[in-house]
């Protein structure tokens, strides 16, 4: 790629990686820049993190730990089994706790994980897991073991692959002649009109437009049939495709090529726009948290999020602003979080009306979290799309 940088995250840790007090003198870091490739489109990261780093048996999210992922998998996979055949043939890449695979035969549905503990999750419930990442030569294997697919999906995970042609590629080998592949992701677009830059981490080396993955696509004769847009994760693109001698085209993608190019979404200085919003902030972020401290309020964050592991390290948001972070996660109570080490409690511990302020780390569930929440008598704090209280 011919990458044109845009945008300095400074040093960042693993986003994901929650520490005990021990980890901390051997904790790893990189530099979070991102730029802009000129052949494409793409929007990714100047260099990329080995993803052993991330994906491995510590891996800490679980998409089951929140009701909105669990009820939009269901609600997708009901919709999507009207237009299979009987006894289709279903993979998942990537497919975390198993909270979209559940929905499925174990008898027709199989997966690809590389995040151990959740893939040894997912055979114990009958899913056959290959405990490793996509690559062409997986996809051979599991093409000669189990056959071609009649659908493939993919959540919040092809954003997480450097290489997107081997990824292409090997999926186009791996689906039927009328198969379908399906894969969510964070939308660049959305991630403009919002100013989320926290959509940028170790995970994430790419933010998708349509228009970027349309040229990707192609080049490994693939084409978009359908694009839905998305409310979760802070505004997701669903990308439908199939093999370029089989497609025929929703009006849907049309709508997003031309909303992106009034947008100017593949231009240098659109992106060095949201590069200027970003620093502005960052400012803000420090002045409304400085302010509060000054005043004696107590602040607190709720939800230890990859996605507050950008701001906290970008922003040098530690122990002098917040006093600690709340997460109903098991796997991230009692350590401390990446990069600035900020004590995590659970919700029980923590969270409660002597907190005067809560920064929402997980901001993209803030309708879940406030009617969870609805006794709290204290002010959330989001910096999305500008920095305010809610």
């Amino acid at each position: 790629m011919d990458k044109i940088e845009f945008l300095k995250l400074g040093k960042q840790p693993i986003a994901n990686r929650f520490l005990d007090q021990g980890d901390i003198s051997n904790e790893f870091f990189y530099d979070l820049n991102v730029g802009l490739d000129k052949d494409t489109g793409l929007v990714t990261q100047m260099d990329y993190v080995d993803a052993p780093l991330m994906f491995n048996k510590e891996y800490a999210y679980r998409g089951s730990m929140s009701k909105t992922m669990v009820n939009h998998f269901a609600s997708f996979s009901l919709s999507v089994a009207e237009i299979l055949p009987a006894n289709a043939k279903i993979l998942e890449i990537g497919s975390n706790d198993g909270v979209f695979l559940k929905n499925w035969n174990s008898e027709n549905a199989i997966a690809v994980e590389p995040c151990g503990n959740f893939a040894k999750e997912t055979n114990e419930l009958g899913y056959k897991t290959y405990n490793e990442f996509w690559t062409k030569e997986l996809s051979e294997r599991i093409v000669e073991e189990h056959g071609k697919m009649d659908f493939i999906f993919a959540a919040n995970c092809i954003c997480h692959i450097p290489n997107l042609d081997e990824t292409f590629s090997a999926v186009r080998e791996t689906l039927n002649d009328d198969g379908i592949f399906v894969f969510e992701d964070p939308s660049l677009a959305r991630m403009l009109v919002l100013n989320s830059y926290d959509q940028i981490y170790d995970e994430h080396p790419h933010i998708f437009s349509v228009s970027a993955l349309k040229n990707i696509l192609a080049r490994n004769d693939l084409n978009i049939v359908k694009v839905d847009e998305l409310t979760v994760h802070g505004g997701s693109n669903r990308i439908w495709v199939k093999k370029s001698t089989n497609a025929q085209i929703d009006p849907s993608v049309e709508y997003n090529l031309d909303l992106e190019k009034s947008i100017n979404i593949l231009d240098l200085s659109t992106m060095k726009s949201f590069a200027d919003r970003v620093q502005k902030s960052k400012e803000d972020l420090l002045y409304i948290l400085n302010m509060f401290k000054q005043q004696g309020k107590k602040v607190i964050s709720y939800g230890a999020t990859s996605k507050s592991t950008t701001v906290f390290n970008y922003c040098g948001i530690n122990t002098d602003f917040i006093d600690y972070i709340t997460d109903t996660t098991p796997e991230k109570q009692n350590k401390v979080s990446p990069g600035m080490h900020i004590p995590i409690i659970s919700p029980e511990d923590g969270f409660n009306n002597s907190v005067d302020y809560a920064y929402l780390g997980a901001w993209n569930f803030s309708e879940e979290i406030k009617k969870k929440e609805s006794s709290f008598t204290g002010k959330f704090i989001t910096h999305v799309p500008t920095v305010r209280l809610l």
